[in-house]
């Protein structure tokens, strides 16, 4: 019989099998370049990408795992359970620019939730290429519909009707589209003679181009239309630029009267003679090896990035063997030709109709051999089953197009257009930017969209603050480096301070350029080049961002403007962080004012508090605690308000003086709660708030407890026994006038440990609230015997509890909100009765 493990693979295996088959159905039968499903995952509320068809999972990676409540069309088609269509471009844009900024790309896609029982299951997509002028016609609904019932009701069956089993919490498994028309020869010849006009064609050609053979007309103006009768003019014009030894840069990219995709290379083997080869960049059959004799490079790519033919210029350009090229992955093969912004320019032509051209440069070193080092002009141009993708020296290139890499000014600078990074990148970084509150996070966004967009290595930004530049944020630089320039004037002659002073960016192609503009400029070891840019916000200056590169590099005019662009949309940014930043100062000031800087002591208990604020969003939030002396006793009280900022904090300072004043009258707890609550509805400030209030006999340990909308308390017993007490609560405070809120009652016995807490301390995105609490209880129980090994519960021990308990918080880089911790522990009595007189009361404990 087989084990729970092999069952698991098994069903894992089918489910894999069946959204394969789904995914490849829509390929055939909608017509799109990709799908793909997402299911639920066994994280709540995030959905994880189960089958890519038609696309390599590693260019994807960035959507494998997409949250239910992002604003994406997959989010939205789940949420709110119905299709999501979108059919180009421009209607993307419009409804989900992060989404379209992540793909910028002529598309058109269709979302569809799959049905399962009480909600769906995951969601069905498709992408296709589209015009910006496409509308609703490009997908049939009904028929994406009806395969997403299908898939629902198979997945369903395979789970035993169980649609809590149905998740996938692996990588995607990707699979290959069904296979497009039947392919036909991939690689015509033909020569033609300029003096005679004469055209020479052999049978591949005639077959391609679905001729008899001899059947084509023998001159260039009947080629040039048999080729591509809408860019007549283009080949005629390369065929005498060639003749003239002035062949083009790369392959002429070509669509034939039916739209096939075709490349046509030319050269003049024996001036001026000119031999031309025709390659069909759709679906061909490039197992006959006949593009074996072409002198660029051919790659092929199937959609999942495999090389499935290499000819020997590819596989000697790229320093490998054809043999060790086949069947590998273009990231695994050729790891030089892949990430930023190479990543970008694949995405495109996986997706896009047109063909993407790009410099990419072999390293020295690799497998050395001819041709290490050197830069390569890239062509890469759709199929529908197959990528086509040219390879030729970089000195091929016409003058006209752009200079070689040997003649540019620095010795082993790279082209121009190397890291050009994609015209979107403005609008990724400004969708990024938006959920940037403060200058830690503006910073760290631009080190995640900016730094790998072009090539970077190095990012510094400096700050505006009294006439001085003041380091925000630095990455990549040597320890120290950057210390002398810390709290420079504006009147310093370096160039982080003059790209401010004249609002001009400045860009350094090398370390030795830089260091001859600025002549005793501390320098470090780097030989790469620099840009400094302004920046300025609605004329403001605000302070100047520096990034490096770790090797000399041109800036083409279109990368200077964009970086420009991009200098400005980070300006305004950090402008609205220092705002944010004051308001936040002051709205901690206001809290540290209304905390308790030290609590009612009793002789008989002792207290412990904590609090920390978020580091996210507004930071400042409206969570407070107290002990107050109530009588003979003491209250004890947690609290929350509702929100952030200055106005939660106020609120929460009215809130913990009303709870004060009603508690020092010696009320009971749910009076306590209901004064507080009617003044907050009296207030009127468009807020609520949770609460927890108690009062301890300190003599006989009787506790009196009642919440309004709070977490329930812990219970540390003596003998290392925790648990949550079963504590019935009334509606948060601000809502109903009427509310009650009822009483219970218990007896802290000597030594035991009530923990009162906010739920910043035990809430994860993600993750179930009970389950913090489950670890926040067994931490209790863990730090209190920890604090018995040190010799009972007094104030320093119960103080280490404290910081044991919102340890793992103090140390997080990142608080969705604030934290506060109240801990009570009761001394033991003395042997005489207590100095109330009270006697024990009995225990009514959960």
């Amino acid at each position: 019989m087989a084990g729970s493990g092999e069952r698991t693979a098994r069903t894992r295996d089918r489910l894999a099998a069946l959204l394969a088959d789904a995914s490849a159905a829509v390929l055939g039968t909608a017509g799109g370049r990709a799908a793909g499903v997402y299911l639920r995952s066994g994280t709540p509320d995030v959905l994880r990408l189960a089958v890519l068809a038609g696309l390599p999972g590693p260019l994807f990676r960035s959507w494998w795992r997409l949250h239910a409540d992002r604003p994406f069309p997959v989010a939205d088609a789940y949420r709110l359970g119905g299709p999501v269509v979108l059919p180009n471009a421009t209607e993307t844009m419009r409804r989900y620019p992060q989404f379209a900024a992540g793909l910028p790309f002529p598309l058109g896609s269709a979302h569809v939730p799959v049905p399962g029982g009480t909600r769906p299951l995951g969601v069905l997509t498709v992408l296709c290429p589209a015009s910006p002028d496409t509308g609703d016609e490009l997908f049939d609904r009904g028929l994406l519909v009806r395969l997403a019932e299908g898939l629902g009701a198979e997945l369903l069956g395979l789970a035993g009707g169980d649609e809590d089993a149905v998740r996938w919490d692996e990588a995607p498994v990707c699979v290959r589209p069904p296979p497009g028309r039947t392919a036909r020869p991939a690689v015509g010849r033909f020569s033609w003679d300029p003096a005679t006009s004469l055209v020479r064609a052999d049978d591949r050609l005639h077959a391609l181009l679905g001729r008899d053979p001899g059947a084509l007309a023998g001159t260039a103006d009947a080629l040039a239309d048999a080729l591509a009768p809408a860019e007549a003019h283009r080949i005629l014009a390369a065929l005498r630029d060639t003749a003239a030894g002035r062949p083009p840069a790369a392959p002429l990219s070509l669509r034939a009267r039916d739209g096939t995709p075709r490349l046509l290379d030319l050269w003049a083997a024996d001036a001026p003679a000119v031999t031309g080869v025709v390659v069909d960049a759709g679906p061909a059959a490039f197992a006959e090896e006949a593009a074996d004799p072409l002198p660029q490079g051919v790659l092929c790519l199937d959609r999942l990035g495999l090389i499935v033919y290499a000819n020997p210029a590819a596989a000697r350009l790229v320093g490998r063997s054809r043999e060790w090229l086949l069947g590998r992955a273009l990231w695994d093969a050729l790891p030089w030709l892949t990430g930023p912004p190479y990543d970008d320019h694949l995405r495109a032509a996986l997706l896009a109709p047109e063909p993407v051209c790009f410099h990419a440069r072999r390293p020295a070193g690799d497998q050395d051999g001819p041709g290490a080092g050197d830069w390569l002009a890239v062509s890469v141009h759709p199929g529908t089953d197959l990528l086509t993708c040219t390879l030729v020296p970089a000195s091929r290139m016409d003058p006209a197009t752009g200079p070689a890499p040997g003649a540019h000014p620095d010795q082993g600078a790279e082209p121009d257009d190397r890291s050009m990074a994609p015209l979107y990148r403005p609008i990724a970084l400004a969708i990024a930017l938006t959920d940037a509150v403060t200058a830690r996070q503006v910073s760290a966004v631009v080190v995640r969209e900016l730094l790998p967009a072009f090539g970077g290595r190095r990012l510094a930004i400096y700050l505006l603050q009294e006439r001085r530049l003041h380091l925000a944020w630095e990455t990549g630089f040597p320890r120290g480096f950057l210390d002398p320039f810390e709290g420079v004037g504006l009147d310093t002659r370096i160039p982080g301070v003059e790209t401010l002073t004249t609002g001009r960016p400045l860009f350094f192609e090398s370390m030795a350029q830089l260091g001859a503009a600025y002549p005793g400029l501390a320098l470090d070891a780097e030989v790469g080049a620099r840009a400094f840019l302004p920046l300025i916000a609605s004329g403001r200056p605000v302070g100047s961002c520096i990034l490096g590169f770790d090797r000399p590099r041109g800036f083409s005019a279109q990368e200077r403007t964009v970086l420009t662009a991009l200098a400005g949309l980070i300006a305004h940014a950090m402008e609205r962080a220092r705002r944010y930043d004051s308001e936040a100062a002051l709205a901690r000031g206001l809290q540290e004012a209304l905390l308790p800087r030290r609590l009612s002591a009793h002789p008989g208990v002792e207290t412990a508090g904590r609090y920390l604020p978020g580091t996210q969003g507004m930071d400042v939030g409206g969570d407070w605690y107290d002990v107050v002396e109530s009588g003979d006793g003491l209250a004890l009280v947690i609290g929350d308000v509702q929100g952030h900022g200055v106005q939660a904090a106020a609120t929460m300072g009215q809130l913990r003086s009303a709870v004060r004043a009603f508690a020092l009258g010696d009320r009971p707890p749910d009076e306590v709660l209901s004064g507080t609550n009617h003044l907050l509805i009296d207030l009127d400030p468009g807020q609520f708030a949770s609460c927890c209030c108690l009062r301890l006999d300190p003599a006989t340990g009787r506790t009196l407890i009642a919440r309004a909308g709070h977490l329930p308390p812990l219970l540390r017993c003596p003998d290392g026994r925790t648990r949550v007490l079963d504590v019935p609560g009334g509606v948060v405070l601000g809502v109903d006038p009427h509310a009650r809120y009822p009483v219970t009652e218990l007896v802290l016995e000597p030594d035991a440990i009530l923990a009162l807490y906010t739920d910043g301390l035990v809430e994860r995105p993600g993750a179930d609230i009970d389950e913090g609490i489950a670890a926040l209880r067994l931490a209790l129980a863990k730090a209190g015997a920890a604090a018995g090994r040190r010799g009972g519960t007094g104030a320093r021990s119960l103080a280490a509890v404290a910081d044991r308990l919102t340890g793992t918080a103090r140390l997080a880089a990142d608080r969705p909100d604030d934290v506060a911790l109240l801990l009570a522990a009761r001394h033991a009595p003395p042997s005489v009765p207590g100095r109330h007189g009270h006697r024990p009361a009995p225990a009514h404990g959960p």
